[in-house]
């Protein structure tokens, strides 16, 4: 038996030992659940005891199967520490027989170089074949690499990797310095089939930085095609929900991405990590107070996402705030008590100065007002009761003089008021200054040129109702109504926040969809994660820190992930043309990828050589993705539905380039590229995201010319060698 054979036995004996301790614990956990019925406790404790048992033993059942470690740390000193997604142990006091990848000790695994060994004297990753359950009998391989203080001159890995995968480790190519391993390379360029996975067994040394951010840090990350952006901040939640439980638990955790496609794509990754409730969600369905039944125009969207609208709904809420024009008697048995009008006049002004929430600014109206009445009492009578000052309170005279200055608002009531009449809320010229002149928003983030004007009577026209409804209740809202709706939601009584929010392809988000997220991380942090190139919609951010102050966050890092693992070098080169034609300041990609094929063809019959494509590509292994501009999809999902009904097994997606967004495929096949470019004023940014779509194949099939931009380079077949 080899040296590499005896390893591999070893290292699948102690799989099977930890497979034994983790059923242990699962069962385990789940007597705990039965037995703590008895356990004698306050109605409180003992609730809160129940359901962090039950909740554990949840987790635990539910965890779905996959080889319990992927790499392993034999330090200096001699302790050996598996590591893996979850802490297994064969007693909850007993030393752990694997630790968890989120563990201050794994951070070694990550960040551990012969530069910096960090206390590390061999790093061993294991290699599992494909779609492994966890079977011990499919620990197919591993690398050995040592971290020495010798040369400081040596590669990370150059000569040090040994045993067996099918590939061996390598310094990249590119010249970044960056070292690769044969199987953490043989697992990124592993077949795309199904839901995303996680990368807790190759998370790069920059992206576990990112990951380990402190909970309190909001964080943006300008990310490539193919950097792993998502990943990072999928994965960045896992950690925080492990190292900050408590914390985490009291505000919540949400992730928020671009449509329901996209979150069906990574469900999967943090159950797999061990993190089964975490709330994934949408901007649009967090605003769902009513379907959306009508569609806006194009100029009305855009007039309603842009961030002057804050300052019009702030406007128009705060306009049903009148000054007082008499003083108020209030009745107190035999006896009234008087309020002069300028004290009342006071009140109402300082209470619009402390610009509270706007019902709570209606009820400290109501306080002030009975506090001024108590203090004549008591000057008069001495002190009074609680019951009193309640009694006082919501008495009559209060209340409608409440109700008269400070009336009752709904979101929807104004919003129709302001649809139905948006001039009536302008200063006299027409068009309207903002309120303090100075170009703040009411919460204070200036990210608005100042004395710049509300709405011009185009705007006003293109977003009035043609035919207003008889009343706000019977009105039918628009999508983005929704968020103007949120938005006076938010200005009446601040929403419930929460402690994370990990927000994906925010670089689509409007300034009004980013002031939604923001009043829900008001006292929580951000990971934030987005793709200047890859915005596509017409208010698609062009800088991230006018984007971040919209967000609430303007003090955010900004950090680039220009390091692709995910799409081949030949095909990011070819989407790199594209950045000069779409105005953003982002870094060029660059991939470690050397392998993968690219091919660009001009073809007689469009339709016809995507078939031929298709079935050529559907005799490999992995997903394949057709991606065309929307008009064209049809088409090409009839003729495809017909010529691949017998080889299709459920890996072919035909698709608008809409929605190619955050996806991904190993086989990919785009078509007219000049179609996508042209479809919309964004058109180059969406055949930029198509075009990166790609893990290991790319065909570029038109008939059209192409946009000019990637006319230079290849036109016909490119293989990169591998």
């Amino acid at each position: 038996m080899t040296s590499l054979e005896h390893a591999l036995s070893q290292e699948r004996d102690y799989h099977d030992l930890c497979r034994a301790a983790l059923t242990a614990m699962t069962e385990g956990a789940a007597t705990r659940v039965v037995t703590s019925e008895d356990v004698s406790a306050s109605g409180a404790d003992a609730e809160a005891l129940g359901y962090e048992l039950r909740s554990h033993a949840k987790e635990l059942r539910e965890l779905p199967p996959s080889p319990l470690f992927f790499g392993r740390l034999d330090h200096e000193d001699g302790q050996i520490h598996h590591i893996g997604r979850r802490r297994i142990s064969e007693h909850p006091a007993a030393p752990p027989l694997v630790i968890d990848w989120r563990a201050p000790v794994s951070r070694a695994f990550y960040q551990a170089s012969a530069h910096d060994p960090q206390g590390v004297a061999v790093r061993r990753r294991f290699g599992w074949a494909p779609h492994s359950k966890g079977d011990s009998a499919d620990l197919t391989g591993l690398e050995d690499e040592p971290l020495t203080r010798g040369d400081p001159g040596a590669s990370t890995a150059e000569g040090a990797i040994t045993g067996t995968h099918g590939t061996t480790g390598t310094t990249d190519p590119a010249g970044t310095g960056t070292a690769t391993s044969g199987i953490v390379a043989g697992e990124i360029e592993r077949p795309r089939v199904g839901p995303m996975r996680d990368i807790a067994a190759t998370i790069q040394p920059e992206q576990d930085a990112l990951v380990r951010s402190d909970l309190a840090e909001s964080v943006c990350v300008q990310g490539a095609p193919g950097t792993g952006k998502t990943a990072v901040g999928l994965h960045r939640a896992a950690y925080l929900l492990y190292t900050h439980p408590q914390r985490i638990r009291r505000g919540g955790l949400l992730i928020l991405g671009p449509n329901r496609t996209f979150l069906s794509y990574i469900s999967e990754v943090l159950p797999a990590l061990g993190e089964m409730d975490v709330r994934q969600s949408t901007v649009e369905d967090e605003i769902a107070r009513h379907p959306v039944r009508v569609q806006d125009s194009d100029a009305a969207a855009a007039v309603k996402h842009d961030a002057r609208m804050a300052v019009v709904l702030h406007r128009a809420l705060y306009a049903r705030v009148v000054t007082p024009d008499a003083e108020l008697s209030v009745p107190d048995g035999s006896y009234r008590w008087r309020v002069p009008l300028g004290e009342l006049r006071r009140i109402v002004a300082d209470v619009r100065e402390e610009g509270p929430p706007y019902a709570v600014g209606r009820e400290r109206v109501r306080t002030r007002v009975v506090r001024a009445v108590q203090l004549r009492v008591e000057r008069r009578s001495g002190p009074t009761s609680g019951s009193w000052t309640q009694r006082i309170g919501r008495s009559r005279a209060v209340s409608a003089f409440v109700d008269e200055v400070w009336p009752k608002a709904r979101p929807e009531e104004v919003l129709a008021g302001l649809l139905t009449d948006p001039d009536g809320l302008l200063d006299g010229d027409g068009k309207g200054a903002l309120h303090d002149g100075t170009g703040a928003l009411p919460d204070g983030t200036g990210v608005l040129p100042a004395r710049e004007e509300l709405l011009t009577e185009v705007e006003r026209t293109a977003i009035r109702w043609d035919r207003p409804p008889r009343s706000w209740k019977s009105a039918k809202w628009s999508a983005a109504d929704l968020v103007l709706l949120d938005e006076l939601a938010g200005l009446i009584e601040r929403p419930a926040g929460y402690s994370h929010i990990v927000v994906d392809e925010a670089q689509d988000l409007s300034p009004m969809q980013c002031r939604v997220i923001a009043r829900r991380a008001a006292f929580g942090s951000l990971t934030v994660l987005g793709d200047l190139a890859q915005g596509t919609t017409p208010w698609a951010a062009r800088s991230w820190p006018e984007h971040l102050a919209h967000l609430g966050k303007p003090r955010a890092a900004v950090v680039p992930l220009t390091t692709g693992f995910r799409v081949p070098a030949a095909v990011v080169e070819l989407a790199n043309r594209l950045l000069g034609v779409l105005s953003v300041d982002v870094p060029p990609a660059r991939s470690l990828r050397r392998d993968g094929e690219l091919t660009i063809r001009e073809v007689t019959d469009v339709v016809a050589a995507t078939v031929d494509a298709v079935r050529a590509a559907l005799t490999r292994e992995g997903s394949v993705g057709v991606i065309a501009a929307d008009a064209d999809v049809p088409a090409l999902r009839d003729a495809l539905g017909e010529a691949t009904a017998a080889a299709d097994d459920g890996r072919l997606t035909v698709l608008a380039a809409s929605l190619a967004k955050g996806l991904e495929y190993d086989h990919v096949v785009v078509t007219e590229p000049a179609a996508i470019a042209a479809a919309e004023e964004r058109g180059p940014h969406r055949l930029y995201v198509a075009l990166t779509r790609a893990v290991s194949r790319l065909d570029v099939l038109h008939h059209r010319p192409l946009p000019p931009e990637l006319t230079h380079g290849p036109r016909q077949r490119y293989v990169m060698p591998g």
